[in-house]
């Protein structure tokens, strides 16, 4: 009996010293080293953003206006075409009918002509010789007159044809750059209907919606700066042109600028964001001096949640979900979640977690 209770002892004293270790460590885990920030309110904030998308200054739907079977196809997607190239053929096997029987009636038209000329020429003769009458000249004038209207009359329905000649064999209206297919070889193409749209990549833009409080600072002409997210990097711009009606847009108004010198890797349909100065709106200067900023490198995002790590009292780090606003360049203003007068995580040596040892360095 004993034994038994001696042994009960001594296996709970082994327990209690693995778990004691284990804590001990946990607690001895080196401290992840970081560096931290103060909370930013935004003194200076002199511009909004609104997002926009880049484009290209010329752009079309190519199109025709017969219809016909599509017989074949001459550019792909991202091929790169100079003005007058063709790009699609459609059938024209009707064209070519109707294009001979028009120079068939050219040629009897040609021939009617020149009869009708020499009867009036010799008819012209005989008249100052008065050994023709008056009736019979102005009868031969009439005749002439119709042989010659006829001869027009054929010459401008062939100019019609070889118009036609033109909607079957779709030529590009720019050089630029083929952005897509519409269409396939033996599809029927109508009237109206895109075959190919082609870009120009020699000039980019930005169209930008802005919201109604911020639109009467912006006029055409105005320098601006322009984010791409994708690739970050930072252009200029210039205001081109300002809506003024909101009508169909959601409330929102249409800006567009255009790029200076943008680099070979901006490319038509990456998303932007705009910086506007807005430094002669005191008063919207004013209202976002309150606005409490911290960089989009900081934030920590899981899933559909965005956090930023702070310090605790005992030099943990202890993550805060926040509620964000608008984006200004490299800042985010901060809705909730977060005090001016915390401080917060820039970046970590390691991986950080909730409650891990942080070293402020």
């Amino acid at each position: 009996m004993k034994k038994t209770i001696t042994s009960l002892f001594l296996a709970a004293f082994l327990l209690i010293s693995c778990g004691k270790e284990k804590k001990e460590a946990a607690n001895n885990e080196p401290a992840i080293a970081v560096k931290v920030s103060g909370i930013a309110t935004n003194h200076n904030t002199d511009f909004v953003t609104a997002s926009g998308k880049t484009e290209a200054e010329n752009s079309a739907n190519v199109s025709t206006r017969m219809m016909g079977y599509v017989t074949r196809i001459h550019v792909k997607t991202g091929q790169k075409v100079h003005a007058g190239q063709l790009l699609v053929s459609i059938n024209n096997t009707d064209l070519q009918a109707k294009k001979a029987q028009v120079d068939a009636s050219i040629l009897q038209a040609t021939a009617a002509y020149t009869n009708a000329k020499k009867d009036f020429e010799r008819f012209t003769a005989l008249f100052n010789q008065q050994s023709a009458s008056q009736k019979e000249l102005d009868d031969m004038t009439s005749r002439y007159e119709m042989a010659k209207a006829g001869l027009e009359g054929a010459k401008q329905m062939r100019n019609e044809v070889m118009a036609q000649f033109s909607y079957s064999n779709i030529t590009a209206p720019f050089s630029g750059e083929v952005t897509n297919t519409f269409v396939k070889e033996g599809d029927m193409a109508n009237p109206g209907m895109p075959l190919v749209s082609i870009e120009g990549a020699s000039h980019l833009q930005v169209t930008a919606m802005v919201a109604e409080s911020d639109i009467s600072a912006v006029h055409n002409g105005m320098r601006v700066k322009v984010l791409v997210k994708s690739i970050q990097q930072t252009l200029n711009g210039t205001v081109s042109e300002v809506s003024t009606s909101a009508k169909n847009t959601g409330g929102q108004y249409l800006v567009k600028i255009n790029l200076i010198n943008p680099t070979p890797e901006v490319l038509s349909g990456m998303f932007v964001n705009v910086q506007f100065p807005l430094a002669c709106k005191k008063e919207l200067a004013k209202d976002k001096s309150d606005k409490v900023m911290v960089p989009e490198s900081a934030l920590v995002r899981q899933g559909q949640l965005t956090g930023i790590y702070t310090v605790s009292n005992r030099n943990t780090a202890i993550l805060r979900w926040l509620r964000l606003g608008k984006t200004y360049g490299n800042q985010v203003e901060v809705l909730s979640g977060l005090s001016a007068d915390e401080t917060y995580i820039v970046s970590a040596e390691g991986k950080l977690y909730n409650g891990a040892k942080v070293s402020i360095q």
